[in-house]
């Protein structure tokens, strides 16, 4: 299990795929259901921070993650819109659990169409919600008017936020991994808040 987490560390993550591994993570991460446990925030984070150090290309960052979230959210979508409703009662296994499909589609009812953009900024609702708006057969115009605001400014935001950092602190690596906990830890909040107001709606 150690061996698992060190491998879905940011920093090992970046050093041992580089461009092509944050790429292909955040592309995981936005739509395709076996992502939702890929670490998208703190890597986007950490990129961000490492390209303020000259160790990697903040301009490829910025191009090729947003088309990454972008195309993510809509294999999303269209896996979501071929599997309609089925989905709902599919079983269990290591990559899938229904409760998350679930918790996408009650936040899809409460937000409608802004979810989109919303989701971004939340781990595990972010993998699902545009399969669920395929589901739910949302207008592909509306969809890709969202995707494009949300993946511009969770993209853009998450690495200009490392990068700005990594620019105005002095010797910020040395604190770079508490940094990472901090991110982390601040990304699950809405999902904390979310899942106490239903807990409370339950009692």
């Amino acid at each position: 299990m150690s061996s698992l987490l060190s491998y879905l560390d940011p920093l090992v993550i970046i050093k041992t795929l580089g461009l092509i591994g944050v790429i292909a993570i955040v592309f995981a991460e936005s739509g395709l259901f076996f992502g939702f446990f890929l670490p998208g925030d703190s890597l986007l984070f950490t990129a961000g921070f490492l390209a303020s150090q000259d160790l990697i290309s903040i301009w490829w960052l910025l191009i090729f993650c947003f088309i990454a979230a972008v195309a993510g959210d809509n294999v999303g979508y269209y896996f979501g819109k071929k599997v309609g409703p089925s989905i709902f009662s599919r079983e269990d296994s290591l990559f899938f659990h229904k409760k998350h499909i679930e918790k996408a589609h009650t936040f899809y009812e409460r937000h409608g169409k802004k979810t989109i953009l919303l989701a971004r900024f939340i781990p595990i609702v972010r993998t699902f919600v545009p399969i669920i708006a395929g589901v739910a057969k949302m207008e592909y115009k509306s969809f890709m008017l969202y995707n494009l605001m949300g993946g511009f400014l969770w993209s853009w935001g998450m690495l200009g936020f490392g990068y700005l950092l990594g620019q105005v602190i002095p010797n910020a690596d040395k604190y770079l991994t508490p940094i990472i906990l901090v991110i982390i830890v601040i990304s699950f909040i809405p999902a904390v808040i979310e899942f106490f107001k239903q807990k409370k709606k339950v009692l």
